[in-house]
């Protein structure tokens, strides 16, 4: 039994010496070349980045706006696949009839499915989620459910949400600025 003990620990031994020997080469090999300044093109030199076609550019600087009723209002948006399938509907101009419900919340029908991310989440007033990929909900009380972010109004008060939408039917605007 001795025998076939000391027998694997050699094997052991023999095989982790084979892969240190190997990182150590690997590690001691001699590094590519750098490139003189005169070798490399504007393209390749470090810190210069060519710009990008125009409507790519301008498509990330694009900002999507929301309007309740005539009220502009600024919303910090979640970074999400949700969000930029939203932002192309956005493009020409979505006008979303929302209708109050449960006395925290209006909903209103975006008009096709998104992709969603739906995760149990409470909201807070201001809240702006995806309910079951095709309704927008925009929250101006709290709720428990599950949810795929979009965004958050940022520049009203709880109170001022309440008021704003929590009187009647409203409409919703959403645009590309």
């Amino acid at each position: 039994m001795k025998p076939i003990l000391s027998l694997i620990l050699i094997i052991v031994i023999a095989a982790l010496c084979v892969g240190c020997g190997s990182a150590q080469s690997a590690a001691t090999a001699s590094p590519e070349p750098i490139p003189s300044p005169e070798a490399v093109t504007p393209e390749e030199a470090p810190g210069t980045e060519q710009p990008q076609n125009s409507t790519a550019e301008s498509e990330e600087t694009e900002m999507m706006r929301m309007k309740i009723g005539e009220t502009d209002v600024e919303v910090i948006w979640e970074d999400n696949e949700s969000v930029a399938a939203l932002k192309e509907l956005a493009r020409d101009g979505l006008h979303i009839q929302m209708s109050m419900y449960g006395g925290f919340e209006q909903v209103g029908p975006i008009g096709q499915s998104l992709p969603r991310e739906d995760r149990q989440t409470t909201t807070q007033a201001g809240d702006i989620v995806l309910y079951a990929g095709n309704q927008l909900v925009v929250f101006y009380g709290s709720n428990s459910w599950a949810y795929t972010r979009l965004g958050k109004i940022a520049d009203k008060s709880a109170s001022e949400l309440s008021e704003l939408l929590g009187n009647g039917d409203i409409a919703i605007t959403l645009s590309l600025e």
